[in-house]
């Protein structure tokens, strides 16, 4: 780590106000380090992106995303691919990626920890989706994708609300759609070479999917989908194929409570990629995420890419 650029979004969290010196104590702790550092500041949707390919144009080394799950996700877009390594310093609402990497802390401790962290090569997801245009896109995401109901969540959250609230706003709007969506079912199609509890190569309606890439995702959820890490080469996906809200409860109240395992109605299932469809005759829109940020559509295709980033992982850290 020689020259780093940090990527900062003023407007990501709770305490704007306190996040500008935030990044003013990591800039400091990486002076102390001799290393040299400039901040950026993002300004809108997709300029963290921007920024990232500026700081590599300018020669750094090192990207370090000051912000939530947001913010690794735009500067993560330019560093696949690259030798840039990625670092992250959680300042944001969501910060599953840092809780994974042991990084909840201050942000000088966390640059401290950062130090000293060796680059990890590890794997990404890619989702190919449509967007409400019609036009098909894609992009890399490090925490997880989703399919149904928790890309409606990340639709339904009011930015201003969530700088308010923080995560009591998930809360809220979960049980807002738990209460009143119809969860609707859609297809998925796993390859030949995948593995679940019910055989290989075959379609299944479900009325969500997630796709889980790391171990843990901090606070209540923690450990969600038992086996995923960013140095799996499989993705590992959690198939709900209900549509009750009874069972959607049980499940989530098992996964607090730590007790949640997989049986015929939510599967857990490793697999190369999986493609998402709509059912023959449906009307539904089903909204697409990645780590947080809604995209757009189905149909979807969703895969990993072998080797494509390097992530800084603290030592003793096992992601």
């Amino acid at each position: 780590m020689q020259r780093v650029a940090l990527i900062y979004n003023p407007a990501s969290g709770q305490h704007s106000a306190s996040r500008k010196a935030a990044v003013q104590e990591a800039l400091a702790v990486l002076s102390e380090a001799g290393i040299a550092a400039e901040a950026f500041v993002t300004d809108g949707a997709g300029s963290a992106t921007v920024q990232a390919l500026e700081a590599i144009r300018q020669g750094c080394d090192t990207v370090l995303a000051c912000g939530g799950d947001g913010t690794v996700h735009e500067v993560l877009q330019s560093l696949v691919g690259t030798d840039v390594a990625l670092g992250v310093i959680p300042l944001g609402t969501a910060n599953a990626l840092a809780a994974n990497l042991g990084l909840i802390a201050t942000p000088a401790k966390v640059v401290r920890m950062l130090l000293d962290a060796p680059p990890m090569n590890i794997s990404v997801g890619r989702i190919h989706y449509q967007t409400s245009a019609g036009n098909s896109d894609s992009r890399y995401f490090a925490v997880a994708a989703g399919v149904g109901a928790d890309a409606l969540l990340m639709s339904r959250l009011d930015a201003r609300l969530k700088r308010r609230l923080g995560y009591v706003l998930y809360l809220i709007e979960a049980f807002r759609i738990w209460a009143t969506h119809s969860f609707p079912l859609f297809e998925i199609v796993l390859p030949a070479n995948g593995s679940g509890t019910s055989g290989n190569g075959r379609t299944v309606e479900v009325s969500q999917l997630l796709v889980v890439r790391v171990r843990s995702f901090g606070g209540v959820l923690r450990y969600l989908a038992p086996g995923a890490s960013v140095r799996n080469g499989n993705l590992s996906l959690l198939a709900f194929k209900t549509r009750s809200r009874f069972r959607y409860m049980l499940f989530l109240l098992a996964v607090v409570a730590g007790r949640h395992t997989f049986a015929r109605e939510v599967e857990l299932i490793e697999s190369p990629s999986v493609e998402c469809h709509a059912r023959n005759g449906s009307k539904d829109s089903l909204f697409v995420e990645a780590d947080g940020e809604v995209l757009g559509l189905l149909p979807v295709k969703i895969e990993v890419v072998p080797d494509a980033l390097n992530l800084l992982v603290p030592r003793g850290a096992k992601p």
